[in-house]
């Protein structure tokens, strides 16, 4: 694995204005902190900071920090970005050592096809978007694989159906479920309250009108019965 070096700027704790402003000129706020040392503001170059967050590990690689001669390793804590854009507005990268574990989440992605699933028409749902892990700096996954072929509806994949690789232990109860599966529910929409005073109404019409011919067939056989009795 590669080792990526980030190069980083101090900077002074400084308001929006001046975060725009480096914005603008292709650079990235951020701040550094843990293992007992003082947050640290910076900015790193977003060209770099881009390659930096594009390997293999993803979010989860370790990026060492070029902060003032010194190299310290890191991990990306926390990427605030546009919610239109997706920007990045800010990053936080947290300190670590490298013979000690620590917690991150790790993605996880599903592989297979639930071919029982998809014969009933069913449908597959990934409850769980990544798992709580605890590891060495360097043996974070960049992903954790779930192979889902062998679900069936009503039946579900928990964390304890994940392999974890070796050094790799999570504290998430084994009964959670990551991934479920169960038959489409088709959702008939309701009438809306116009619709149903409209029907009501024409229900009633329709009764009203019923119950009319039924009156004047009766009044039409009164009246024959009267002319055959006056003809006797």
């Amino acid at each position: 694995m590669a080792e990526i070096i980030l190069h980083a700027t101090p900077r002074p704790p400084q308001g929006t204005r001046s975060a725009r402003r480096l914005r603008a000129e292709g650079k990235v706020p951020g701040v550094v902190y843990g293992m007992g040392g003082d947050p640290m503001p910076l900015t790193v170059d977003w060209r770099e900071l881009r390659a930096a967050l594009v390997t293999e590990q993803g979010l989860n690689a370790i990026i060492n920090l070029e902060l003032g001669g010194e190299r310290t390793p890191t991990l990306v804590k926390e990427v605030q970005r546009h919610k239109v854009r997706r920007d990045v507005l800010h990053i936080d990268f947290i300190r670590v050592d490298l013979d000690k574990p620590v917690e991150v989440e790790v993605a996880i992605h599903l592989e297979g096809e639930a071919e029982a699933v998809t014969a009933e028409n069913g449908v597959v749902d990934q409850v769980m978007q990544a798992l709580l892990i605890t590891a060495k700096p360097a043996d974070i996954p960049a992903q954790i694989t779930l192979d889902i072929s062998s679900l069936e509806i009503g039946s579900a994949l928990r964390v304890s159906d994940v392999e974890l690789p070796a050094g790799v232990t999570t504290t998430v109860e084994p009964e959670e479920a990551i991934v479920t599966a169960s038959h489409q529910v088709v959702e008939v929409p309701e009438p809306a309250e116009g619709e149903e005073a409209a029907e009501g109404e024409e229900a009633a019409e329709g009764q009203e009108a019923a119950e009319g011919e039924a009156a004047e067939g009766d009044g039409g056989d009164a009246a024959e019965g009267a002319e055959g009795g006056d003809g006797s």
